[in-house]
């Protein structure tokens, strides 16, 4: 459009470019940006001669795909494609020369994606930073220097790592080999020693670290302060010294400020910007929450080059570059932080040992906590191997090194207090446990563990208080939101309770139980008179450390302060709480969800570990009433206790990982849909052994984010279980992809979303 009296501008024409295909594999294999699950596969494009140095498998490109310009992974190089050549376009611009998806990344990305379900392009959102230019020019220059991995740099370098390792196709230089300096070494044989003494088997991981197959373990961890930070971290060095990469995921970023003070104790140095000009170090931290873009992308592209071969962080470590035989290890494989939360949703633990397989090195589940899950590969009925999961070896404390580090660990529930004649039975913090706080006192911290500040609300017997659940699938009972309908219903199955007995005293009538915890450090002032207290919550704040000084400290689980030593003199001393309460053990009584209690036993062990041993007098301190295997576990420090009570409970009930299991939810018309297409309804997968194949619909909440125009659409939302063998595990992610790709590319309407292995099912 032009104003009145002014003529249209002329545009010249351009002539088209000229193009000179490749000589030696023209043709170009490209994963592109595009999410959508049914153009999950690879899409070809012609390499011009200019370009084809550059333009190797594993770098990022520029291409035309539609009326829109995207960016991709060139993924292979062929010399034939099945498209009609007049259909193939070019490819406009190779982004970076360099190799950002090596070969080895490209094969687990293709793994990953094919457990869980997913697209390559929806692996590689997570696992491939944005690029940021920049970046590259400094790598380039910290790629041409050598260094000894834990060694120094000479005062005439500017900068630089290990070599690159890699070839400009992503495979590994022949003969590529990293020097270790004599401090890992070292301080690994010392590790090796204080290991063998305290746990059993532990031969057996130092030889897989050392060796060249695939093995995996579960680590039950002694309690201690600085306990698992010990243990990972003489792990890695002992990857580093057999010449080996190390993948560290952690929960939060406070686990990764543990074990980077302890691997610096190793001689180690983080992966930081050097004096003279460039980044240099050995350990690389990878978090793509906090870090700023420039830096993860720094970080990942160090990784890529072979700049770097140790990498700890936070859950989007698990899809760190790096080549051959690794250690790839995880703690607190139960953590909720641990699944991406984006299409397939990958859980940390299944690729971070499905990647190990892949590359024939060692993973490790180490956690205070045992899952079912670990459970289930150590010693579970019926163990097979799927793509993330298979049979583990077990590496567990030994009987008198577990009782010295084990602080006194007393259940004061109301069978206790009336044995001791407490008067004050039914109070939130006894006499007794009063007395023994106020002498932990006089010497240093104390630390009250309370349940999280939100309030939550569950059914229960009105006579036992006995958890109220399902009698068909032993899912808990809950009041609809529609408070016209008063009969409770199943958060599982969906089905209604009528004529509920309570099966362990026979009572038929409920009530409605709210868990909460508010106001404690108002109500404990009132108790411990001048002593200060501290608060750490979510809603308070994270206070990340505290003096080695008397105080009393509350926090709620994962805001636990850590001990700081006011003098050398403490030495490990200085790093323990003296005391340990938890508060309100009845609550757990009434949590939901599958993984209830393993949340709640990782939440007391993790508290409980930072207290001092009986051998210092610490004392750890359970307040109320509470599952018998919670309290035997953690008195004992033995997990295995409530794990394998859990197994036995999870195959009576058909419940993971007894049984492989994914949630579907979205439009109740296209659930359905897809659940008849797959075989749970009058299909193969109608019945899963004696019980029923598919669990529900029961209906959900609509979206946080949804907008006023799409409440009609969401208004009939549910969600549905779909369990079948472990043995079938893949078939399953295989059939959800297909028929999920089908709803999509047909156009159905409705919301349709998918997840495998979730860490809950309601």
């Amino acid at each position: 459009m032009t104003l009145a009296g002014l003529a249209p501008r002329k545009r010249r024409k351009r002539a088209p470019a000229e193009h000179t295909p490749a000589e030696q594999h023209p043709i170009a294999q490209v994963v592109l940006d595009v999410q959508a699950l049914h153009l999950g596969q690879t899409f070809d494009y012609f390499i011009d001669e200019k370009d084809s140095e550059a333009a190797q498998p594993g770098v990022l490109v520029r291409v035309r795909f539609g009326g829109q310009r995207v960016s991709g992974v060139i993924w292979a190089r062929t010399d034939t494609s099945d498209t009609p050549r007049s259909s193939i376009r070019y490819i406009e611009r190779v982004l970076s020369p360099d190799v950002l998806v090596p070969a080895s990344m490209r094969e687990d990305i293709g793994l990953v994606a094919k457990a869980y379900g997913g697209t390559r392009a929806n692996i590689l959102r997570f696992a491939v930073p944005p690029r940021v230019a920049k970046v590259e020019t400094e790598q380039r220059l910290a790629a041409s220097f050598r260094r000894p991995v834990g060694g120094s740099l000479p005062d005439n370098t500017q900068g630089g790592f290990a070599g690159r390792g890699t070839n400009p196709d992503g495979t590994k230089l022949a003969g590529s080999t990293f020097a270790v300096a004599s401090t890992v070494s070292e301080g690994a044989a010392q590790g090796y020693r204080r290991l063998t003494a305290n746990y059993a088997d532990v031969n057996v991981l130092h030889d897989a670290l050392t060796g060249q197959r695939f093995q995996s373990f579960v680590f039950d961890s002694l309690p201690g302060a600085q306990e698992w930070q010990r243990n990972m971290a003489w792990m890695v060095a002992t990857a580093l010294s057999a010449g080996k990469a190390a993948v560290v995921e952690l929960p939060t970023m406070r686990e990764v400020e543990d074990l980077m003070h302890m691997l610096r104790n190793y001689g180690l140095k983080p992966f930081a910007p050097a004096p003279a000009g460039g980044w240099v170090g050995d350990v690389a931290v990878l978090n793509a929450e906090t870090m700023p873009a420039a830096d993860r992308y720094r970080t990942y592209l160090a990784v890529a080059l072979g700049q770097v071969k140790v990498v700890i962080g936070t859950r989007a470590v698990m899809y760190a570059p790096v080549e051959g035989p690794a250690l790839f290890a995880i703690l607190e494989d139960a953590a909720y932080q641990n699944m991406d939360g984006m299409m397939p949703y990958p859980q940390a633990r299944g690729v971070m040992r499905l990647r190990a397989k892949s590359h024939g090195g060692v993973f490790v589940a180490m956690a205070n906590a045992r899952t079912p899950q670990s459970q289930w590969e150590n010693t579970g009925p019926g163990t097979v191997e799927t793509p993330v999961s298979g049979y583990s070896t077990t590496i567990h404390p030994l009987a008198s090194p577990l009782k010295d580090a084990t602080p006194w660990v007393r259940w004061l529930n109301r069978d206790e207090l009336a044995r001791l004649a407490d008067p004050s039975i039914g109070a939130r913090v006894p006499h007794t446990a009063v007395h023994v706080l106020s002498k932990a006192l006089e010497s240093g911290p104390v630390l009250l563990s309370i349940p999280q500040d939100s309030v939550s609300e569950t059914l229960s017997c009105a006579k036992c208080h006995r958890q109220a659940r399902c009698a068909k699938c032993s899912g808990p009972l809950q009041l609809p939101a529609d408070r016209r309908d008063s009969t409770p219903r199943c958060r599982w199955c969906g089905a209604a309770a009528i004529n509920w007995k309570c099966p362990g005293c026979g009572h038929e009538r409920m009530r409605v139980v709210r868990v909460g915890a508010a106001g404690t450090a108002a109500e404990l002032a009132g108790l411990f008179r001048g002593v200060p207290v501290v608060l750490s919550s979510k809603t308070q704040g994270l206070v990340r450390d505290v003096a080695c000084q008397p105080m009393i400290v509350i926090a709620t689980p994962g805001f636990e302060p850590r001990v700081r030593p006011v003098s050398a003199e403490q030495g490990s001393a200085g790093h323990e709480y003296r005391a340990v309460a938890v508060l309100d053990a009845w609550t757990s009584l009434y949590a939901l969800g599958v993984d209830a209690r393993l949340d709640t036993l990782t939440a007391w062990m993790r508290a409980v570990s930072l207290c001092a041993p009986r051998s210092r007098g610490g004392q750890a301190l359970i307040l109320g009433e509470t599952d018998p295997a919670l309290a035997q576990s953690l008195m004992l420090w033995d997990s295995r206790i409530l794990a394998a009570k859990d197994l036995e409970e999870r195959v009576e009930t058909g419940m993971p990982p007894a049984v492989a299991a994914a949630c579907v939810w979205g439009r109740r018309d296209a659930v359905m849909t897809l659940m008849q297409r797959i075989g749970a309804l009058g299909g193969d997968w109608t019945a899963c052994g004696e019980l029923p194949g598919m669990l529900g619909p029961v209906p959900i909440a609509q979206p946080d984010t949804v907008d006023a125009r799409e409440l009609e659409a969401t208004a009939d939302r549910v969600k549905a279980v779909i369990r079948v063998p472990q043995s079938r595990r893949a078939e399953l992610a295989a059939r959800l992809h297909r028929e999920t790709a089908r709803h999509v590319a047909s156009r159905e309407p409705g919301e349709l979303r998918f997840r495998v292995d979730p860490k809950d099912l309601i």
